[in-house]
């Protein structure tokens, strides 16, 4: 990769915004304005000041931002554009600055439904999800959308599980108990490296040994627990890894006009896991 790449007035900073920031989105953006000689720069951040922060991006100039956990849902009141694949299920992921506009979108969704796609997995399969915030909301909508109509979805949140699962037509349970569906989806910080749950499996293993997929939005790190034991058990697994590859190559061309082909995104998410 080029280092010769200097900084300067003119230079585009692009950033994010994560409760524990990670270097795989700053790795793989800058990898890419590397490669395509964009006078840009990526930067991770975390805030105690949400609102702070996001004024600091439209006083800025800041051309782009991220959000990540647990900001996805709070930050729907401090931007100005809410586009549909944000607007639809109230969550955001990425911001656009427009000369002071900020515009936001939800990349996770298409992310989420390429992969089901690309991993062909069945939609007459039955499942259960973890989770009831921002990313939760992507991929239980993506689930949806893409045809699968029997599901679970499991959260502490009563509220929030519920009204979740009442808008796409699936059940809400507090936790999976006997249920034993063929795939299990991961939209929690369990095992998420930093976390209080860094070691701890989202579901039963008796759960993860039924099932025929498991799918987990945790890309930090890329081997979670809950991809080791399924992998170690010979299942179908998708991983975050292939998550924030996809959803981050949605963002770069969000911000630079520029989309990446497969193979520049394929190296630049490779580069991206190999040091932390």
């Amino acid at each position: 990769m080029n280092h010769s790449r200097s900084i300067d007035k003119d230079t585009t900073l692009c950033m994010s915004l994560a409760a524990r920031p990670s270097n795989i989105g700053t790795r793989f953006h800058n990898y890419l304005y590397n490669e395509l000689g964009l006078n840009y720069l990526y930067k991770a951040f975390t805030t105690t000041d949400l609102a702070a922060a996001i004024g600091g991006i439209r006083g800025l100039g800041i051309r782009g931002c991220a959000i990540s956990m647990p900001y996805k849902e709070d930050v729907i009141a401090l931007v100005d554009v809410m586009h549909e694949s944000a607007s639809a299920i109230e969550s955001v992921n990425t911001i656009v600055n427009e000369s002071g506009t900020l515009h936001a979108y939800n990349t996770d969704y298409q992310a989420v439904a390429d992969l089901l796609a690309e991993h062909a997995l069945p939609t007459n399969y039955t499942f259960a999800i973890a989770g009831s915030g921002g990313m939760a909301k992507a991929v239980v909508a993506a689930l949806r959308n893409s045809g699968f109509d029997d599901g679970i979805v499991i959260a502490r949140n009563r509220e929030a599980g519920q009204a979740l699962a009442a808008k796409y037509g699936f059940d809400w349970q507090p936790d999976l108990d006997d249920a034993r569906p063929d795939l299990l989806l991961n939209a929690t910080p369990i095992g998420m490296t930093g976390g209080p749950e860094s070691d701890a499996l989202p579901f039963p293993h008796e759960a993860v040994a039924a099932a025929s997929a498991v799918f987990d939005v945790v890309a930090k790190p890329p081997d979670t627990p809950l991809v080791r034991t399924a992998r170690d058990l010979g299942k179908t697994v998708v991983s975050g890894a292939e998550v924030i590859a996809l959803q981050a190559a949605e963002q770069f061309a969000l911000y630079t006009g520029v989309r990446p082909t497969r193979e520049q995104i394929e190296r630049a998410s490779a580069y991206s896991r190999a040091v932390e």
